[in-house]
């Protein structure tokens, strides 16, 4: 039994890792959605609504380039700062994919805030950042 295991985390490992980074980039991207909403900002004017996603996405960009690039991805490329902006690039496309879903769901379909950061936006984004980090960020194959 174990070293099928073994053998399945071996297999998915860049993908069981991912889930895990991406798991932690939500929760801080959550918290921080969550604290803006509650003390600062007011997620039902769509303008406000904006801005938390936006300070949410930096934070939590800041807080995943690290973990993808290391654990994830496990990249080698001396050119960290390229990666970091083909990153940021990615994950701006992922933002606006996100700040779409949001403004429909909160203020066209009146969905929750809440429930619509956690289980439509999140998941959505989840997705497609590791299909662009996968396939034009940390690329396999690049100089080392």
């Amino acid at each position: 039994m174990t070293d099928k295991m073994k053998s399945l985390f071996d297999k998915y490992r860049e993908l069981i890792i991912y889930v895990i980074v991406g798991v932690i980039t939500t929760i801080v991207n959550w918290v921080a959605s969550f604290i803006l909403d509650e003390f600062f900002l007011d997620s039902s004017n769509p303008l406000q609504n904006t801005i938390i996603n936006v300070i949410a996405w930096i934070v939590a960009v800041v807080v995943s380039f690290p973990m993808n690039r290391k654990w994830v991805f496990k990249s080698k490329n001396p050119n960290w700062i390229g990666e970091f902006f083909g990153f940021t690039g990615a994950r701006v496309s992922t933002l606006l994919i996100e700040e779409l879903i949001m403004l429909l769901c909160v203020n066209v379909f009146k969905i929750p805030f809440k429930i619509a950061k956690v289980f439509i936006a999140s998941v959505i984004v989840m997705i497609l950042n590791y299909v662009f980090s996968k396939l034009l960020v940390f690329k396999k194959g690049q100089k080392e």
